[in-house]
């Protein structure tokens, strides 16, 4: 099995051999440009076999685009990637020098220093700097946003961004990196828009647009497609596909649940590499998967460089649905706990009140009871709940913090036991799936 770095040695190669022609992008957008309007605008299928043709000119051996790059030095994790300053990560080999600004009326510069472009999304790095004589105030992060990357089939929305790694002291210079969606490896142009708020309001805007070199974007490392899923208590969780590349490893996946939408909480997948955990950087949706199928996407940090030999995720917890078979009793409330399954319950308390009866009912943070059905039993009548108040905290003095609410139910029969549908919780899985591996070579 090669390693990451003989791998990208082998790119390096390829590199060498295969070239994407300059002109392309303008004898494309030339094309499409000179189809005329009233065919267009008449039949709409002549602008489908214009498409076509476009796309098939992008498909066969004629135009290739150069989608590998080689790194001189080691790779970076993704703290380093957004710590290190440009020009530090260049001298290891990483992505394009770009070097553009824009001046805006009070004398601030914003600069694009660079960007790193793989399979996985575009790194852009920035700096802002204050004129001579002027510093940022308290809000100065706040103040500069960003838009979308813009070019030749590119519409790469903005997905995080940070700023304070190489700030300066005097409150003058502010670096920091945006993360763009993947760019089409056929725009020669990209444009960024930056985005300013004024003290009246108002809002400026500043395109930025520099001349991006494909041949220097970083093609992925490892790429499978894993076609495996859990079942979970109210349906399936999938596992796609990963993509590993130079800057990040993303997993990318759906659900298909018993009931519409998203889950309530996302649960929580690991995964390792060698026996060792990858950092996870977090979890955003993901519509790629197709209309009306929730889709979601994982990033994880870079895949270590030594030699991969085992890739497995767990979904080490998920959302459950425990079902309450029996009804539960309000004889003797208490701060004890009640068992129901692999869950517990808190019956706190049972007051009386000048219009019924009140019940503190405690659970963990992520446990929600179902409240549609929920009644309890007070003089051989099933009594619906009339009111729910806010949850609260209840500290438990030993690190632990459970969250209660008040259930009212109007009723002068004192209730006997509460009858409850079931509750949804966060549930251990522990469920190990390994992807065969096939590095690219």
């Amino acid at each position: 099995m090669r390693t990451i770095e003989e791998s990208l040695q082998e790119h390096k190669q390829i590199l060498n051999i295969v070239q994407a022609p300059s002109e392309l992008e303008g004898r494309l957008r030339n094309a499409l440009e000179h189809i005329p309007t009233k065919k267009r605008n008449m039949n709409r299928a002549m602008t489908w076999v214009a498409s076509s043709a476009a796309a098939l000119l992008l498909t066969v051996g004629i135009y290739q685009y150069p989608a590998f790059a080689y790194l001189s030095g080691k790779l970076f994790n993704k703290t380093e990637l957004i710590s290190l300053s440009f020009s530090e990560l260049a001298e290891q080999g990483y992505g394009q020098t770009v070097n553009k600004s824009k001046t805006l009326d009070d004398g601030t510069v914003i600069t694009i220093n660079g960007v790193i472009a793989d399979d996985n999304g575009l790194l852009m790095y920035y700096t802002i700097d204050r004129p001579v004589g002027s510093v940022f105030t308290d809000d100065g992060l706040f103040r500069y946003g960003v838009d979308k990357m813009k070019g030749f089939f590119t519409d790469s929305r903005m997905q995080e961004g940070t700023a304070g790694a190489g700030n300066s002291k005097d409150k003058t210079h502010i670096e920091g990196v945006y993360k763009f969606e993947p760019v089409s490896p056929f725009s020669r142009t990209l444009t960024v828009t930056f985005s300013e708020r004024l003290d009246n309001g108002e809002q400026a805007s500043y395109p930025i647009s520099f001349r991006f070199e494909a041949n220097k974007a970083m093609n992925s490392i490892l790429v499978e497609d894993i076609s495996q899923s859990v079942p979970v208590d109210q349906g399936t969780v999938y596992y796609d596909s990963i993509t590993a590349s130079p800057t990040s490893t993303l997993l990318k996946g759906h659900y298909k649940m018993d009931y519409e939408g998203h889950p309530r909480f996302s649960g929580e997948t690991k995964l390792y590499v060698n026996g060792t955990e990858v950092e996870s950087w977090g979890m955003r949706s993901d519509d790629s998967a197709g209309k009306d199928i929730p889709g979601f996407e994982l990033e994880f940090d870079v895949l270590p460089t030594d030699k991969i030999e085992t890739i497995e995720l767990v979904l080490e917890n998920f959302p459950g649905y425990q079902k309450v078979e029996e009804p539960i009793s309000l004889a003797s409330p208490s701060d004890q706990s009640i068992q129901i399954g692999n869950e517990k319950l808190w019956i706190r308390s049972v007051t009386k009140t000048n219009t019924g009866y009140d019940i503190v009912i405690a659970r963990k943070q992520f446990t929600i009871l179902e409240t549609e059905n929920l009644s309890v039993q007070a003089g051989g009548t099933a009594v619906p709940v009339s009111t729910i108040s806010p949850p609260r905290p209840w500290d438990l003095k030993n690190g632990n913090i459970l969250w209660e609410q008040t259930y009212s139910f109007n009723t002068m029969e004192e209730p006997e036991c509460l009858l409850l549908d079931g509750f949804h919780y966060i549930k251990t899985y522990d469920k190990t799936i390994s992807i065969p591996l096939d590095i690219k070579k």
